[in-house]
Parts: C-alpha cells; sequence; structure tokens
C-alpha cells in the first residue's frame, strides 16, 4: 500500500510540475529559487510520504509543501540581504512565459501575505476555496472573508490610479 501511494505521488508530481514551478515563481520571482523550492518541495514530500493519512489530500498536502518551501526560501534571502547590505544586488534572471509585470500584480503584492496568498491559489493557480483552506489550514469562511476584502481592497486601489 505504501509503495502505492509513493507511485501515486511520484505521478502525481510529475504530470503537475509546470503548474508547481509557477506557484513558486510568483513568490521568489526567479527561476533558480523558484526550482529550489520545487526540488526541495519534491524531496520533502518523496521523504515524508508515509506521514500523508488521506490519499486524496495529495493535491493540497504538496501545494502546502511548495508554499511553505517558496516562503522558506523568501525569508533566506530577506536574512542574506540584510547580511549583504553594502554589496550590489545581482539582477536576478527572468524566465521567459512566467513574467508577471503589471500594475495588479504589484498591488497584490502590496496586499496582507495572507490575503496575496488566497488570491495567488486562487486566480493563478484555480484551486478551489476548500483547497486553499486546507492549503493555508485556515477556516473557509475566513478565506472567503479575506478573499473578498482583497479584491475590493484590488478594484479601489486600481480605480484611484485611473483617476
Amino acid at each position: 500500500m505504501k509503495q502505492d501511494l509513493y507511485e501515486k505521488l511520484s505521478s502525481y508530481i510529475v504530470r503537475n510540475q509546470d503548474r508547481f514551478y509557477r506557484l513558486a515563481f510568483s513568490y521568489v520571482r526567479n527561476q533558480e529559487d523558484a526550482l529550489d523550492a520545487v526540488q526541495n518541495a519534491v524531496c520533502k514530500a518523496l521523504e515524508h510520504y508515509e506521514d500523508l493519512k488521506n490519499e486524496a489530500a495529495v493535491k493540497t498536502w504538496f501545494y502546502r509543501i511548495v508554499l511553505n518551501e517558496s516562503l522558506a526560501i523568501l525569508n533566506q534571502k530577506k536574512r542574506e540581504a540584510a547580511v549583504d547590505e553594502n554589496e550590489s544586488l545581482e539582477r536576478p534572471y527572468e524566465e521567459k512565459g512566467y513574467e508577471i509585470h503589471d500594475d495588479l500584480y504589484d498591488r497584490i503584492g502590496r496586499l496582507e501575505e495572507t490575503v496575496q496568498k488566497i488570491i495567488k491559489l486562487r486566480f493563478f493557480e484555480e484551486l478551489t476555496l476548500d483547497e486553499i483552506a486546507r492549503i493555508l489550514g485556515i477556516n473557509l469562511n475566513t478565506v472567503k472573508t479575506k478573499l473578498y476584502r482583497g479584491l475590493k481592497t484590488l478594484k479601489i486601489a486600481l480605480e484611484e490610479e485611473d483617476v
């Protein structure tokens, strides 16, 4: 049974690798870091696949791992940047087809971190609100509230820019 779960998990990861890369890239905004986040997530998932209690939760379980690995890389970069303040920062490589350079994406980046996660998972990854609640480990009604408040804030901010 455990070998069967391992095979299903491996197959799921291979089928959806582009989606995981896109999610990681939306956070770290750097090709190498996004690849590292996905690779770390795959390693952790395959090492700890036996901890997965419900086979039906593979999707949300793995998305949570990718999200946590992406955030860990961001936190590591912040710590390194604080130490290397005096050094000039190298311009990151931009992956063609994954660039997100528009006012909307910048506005999303200014929202509360949880709201950013919810909006990215809902609209960029097309996950259901229930899946998002499970990935983030928060109540479904909280996800709905934060999503609609965040969308309202975005709408107001974009309308003010147009004026």
